[in-house]
């Protein structure tokens, strides 16, 4: 989650092989040069990283119009990048090294031990930072991250844009096709997504086949954009020929994969019983949360969080007269109060979307007395295409582009409004915009002095856990003074991510079911069926995932706590969030340790 930065790259670096020289007089500088030649290779590697890094330009240009490879090979040459670290990095004497190179030295380290680990497994989507289990999801496989990919991030701003637009079209069914192929292998190997996942994801299908080629995203977007720039040229016509003779037949291919493999699926949730699926869980834990917990302790470390959280709700609630029922049923009462939605059309939508701005605006005034350094990068906010609404989270946030020719985006799930009542919208923008997710990154970008590997968002206990870290922070600032409900969105808020904890561990470690898993987040949060049902299939397939929020939380709430104690009235809030967001992502154990160093301790 990325903009422009002092220390990274250039393209031409990038285009050369060998390594720019460097004077390298010290360990520090040596480190540095391990870690920017990483850069290098990844991006190499990978063309959608090049243009989402705003990179594929001049003599990298040529990227542009082409898409990762993820067949047995392609995977075979990332892993290797992975493996040239592992040995590089043991060149070092770790215990030498100080300041930042010892926090860029761990960093490293545990990415590149939790990224191997995720090669060795035998089936799903090996990637950095995070634990896939599955190719193909209602969550995971090209078939919606690369439509999302070429709407959002691929330029089309002349012809040559466009061009490498019809390219990635074509590449888009190649991939298909490698990700479809590795699908049916790991079915084999007894890694089936579970009955319920495969008829969400084959819904995702049927709504991308829907529309003729004609009418699809795929090309609509494409003429619409080449339009508004006034791009001579048949792109229409072109895009039109390649997604009904390559990419739907591609799409086709895959979802009757999906349609043969449902009447042998099963109804179990959690990944204990995929092969080693118990180590897999913890080594999902690791990678998502970079600590080492087990399950039983993020099963009683969640109940606790819920049985905090519930109290402080309910004083809420019964401070407003509503004192019969359960915390959830209370809340949900508020949620269904139409008083408290907006309308379910396209202007009620539009002002939803007209109120997140307004939140924004509101939030971006209070930062400079919070904040010592704030980000040049602005944050754009949208709905979540139609096409994928079915299965996609309710909010998430895309990263700017490293060169700042894009800002962040903030996209918001609008299928139903009723699912985004009006007092829990102004936490869901401090999360994922500011003070959250496009806070932290823009400044992780823009700060100087740090290696291009940790301006990128490879930790999520570390990003996750800043965002929830700033929903409480929004609170404290006054976000919901003379807004009681609005706090009530926010307790609220911290009750579901505590809840999570619970149904991550339930799930993958407590072996519970779907069903169990809805009716406890129903019973706790009083969310409206299809949302719970959406999220808890949501952790089904990304195990792990779901505790780094609250692990994260932990770790910045109570790092702040430590330096409060140990500074006294020399303790400067602006000066600890300057030095935790400045430093750049790291695991939660190196993050702890350097705000720790930062008091002197």
């Amino acid at each position: 989650m990325t903009n422009r930065r002092s220390f990274v790259l250039s393209a031409a670096a990038l285009a050369a092989a060998p390594l720019p020289a460097l004077a390298r007089e010290t360990e520090g500088e040596r480190l540095s040069a391990v870690l920017e030649g990483l850069i290098q290779k990844a991006m190499l590697d990978s063309p959608q990283l090049m243009t989402l890094t705003g990179l594929d330009a001049g003599p990298n240009a040529a990227a542009r119009g082409k898409l990762d490879d993820r067949s047995p090979a392609g995977l075979l040459r990332t892993r290797q990048i992975f493996e040239d670290l592992r040995k590089d990095l043991a060149t070092f004497d770790a215990k030498a090294l100080t300041g930042m190179d010892r926090v860029n030295y761990r960093s490293a380290a545990y990415m590149a031990d939790t990224t191997l680990q995720s090669f060795d497994t035998p089936y799903g989507n090996p990637d950095v930072g995070v634990a896939a289990p599955y190719v193909i999801s209602q969550l995971t496989g090209a078939y919606r991250s690369v439509p999302s990919f070429l709407a959002d991030t691929h330029p089309v701003n002349d012809a040559a844009d466009a061009q490498a637009y019809l390219s990635r079209l074509s590449a888009f069914a190649v991939l298909l096709d490698q990700e479809t192929a590795r699908a049916r292998a790991d079915f084999a190997r007894g890694a089936t997504p579970p009955d319920f996942v495969l008829r969400t994801t084959l819904s995702q299908f049927a709504a991308m086949l829907a529309p003729t080629p004609a009418q699809s995203e795929l090309v609509v977007g494409l003429t619409r954009r080449t339009g508004a720039k006034a791009i001579a040229g048949d792109w229409d016509a072109r895009a039109t020929k390649i997604v009904e003779a390559e990419v739907y037949p591609a799409l086709r291919r895959q979802a009757e994969l999906l349609t043969a493999a449902l009447p042998t699926a099963v109804h179990d949730a959690g990944v204990w019983r995929l092969p080693g699926g118990e180590a897999y869980y913890r080594f999902a834990v690791r990678a998502a949360t970079t600590t080492d917990l087990g399950g039983d302790e993020i099963h009683r470390l969640g109940l606790e969080l819920v049985a905090r959280f519930s109290a402080r709700a309910d004083a809420i609630l019964k401070a407003r007269g509503l004192t019969e029922g359960s915390v959830g049923a209370r809340i949900a009462a508020l949620r269904r109060d139409p008083a408290n939605l907006y309308p379910n059309d396209d202007a009620g939508r539009a002002a939803l979307l007209a109120e997140l701005e307004a939140k924004i605006a509101a939030m971006r005034e209070r930062l400079p007395g919070y904040f010592g350094r704030l980000p040049k990068a602005g944050v754009k906010i949208q709905r979540v295409p139609p096409s994928i609404e079915a299965g996609a989270p309710g909010a998430y946030y895309s990263p700017p582009s490293l060169d700042g020719s894009r800002p962040g985006l903030f996209s918001i799930n609008l299928r139903d409004t009723a699912e985004q009542p009006c007092f829990d919208l102004p936490t869901l923008v401090f999360h994922e915009a500011i003070p959250g997710h496009h806070l932290q990154n823009a400044l992780m970008m823009e700060a100087p002095g740090i290696p291009t590997l940790r301006r990128l968002p490879i930790f999520s206990g570390y990003s996750e856990g800043w965002a929830l870290y700033a929903e409480q922070l929004a609170d404290e600032m006054g976000a919901h003074e003379g807004d009681p409900l609005g706090q009530l969105g926010y307790v609220a808020s911290m009750l579901f991510r505590a809840s999570r904890l619970v149904l991550d561990s339930g799930i993958h470690a407590k072996r519970w079911s779907r069903e169990q898993a809805i009716a406890y987040m129903s019973q706790t949060l009083g969310d409206a069926e299809t949302s719970v049902t959406r999220e808890v299939e949501r952790y089904c397939v990304q195990p792990g995932q779901a505790s780094s929020y609250m692990l994260g939380w932990r770790t910045w709430t109570d790092s702040r706590a430590r330096a409060q104690k140990r500074l006294g009235a020399r303790f400067s809030l602006k000066s600890f969030h300057d030095a935790g967001l400045t430093a750049g992502t790291m695991p939660l154990d190196v993050l702890a340790d350097m705000l720790d160093e930062w008091t002197g301790a």
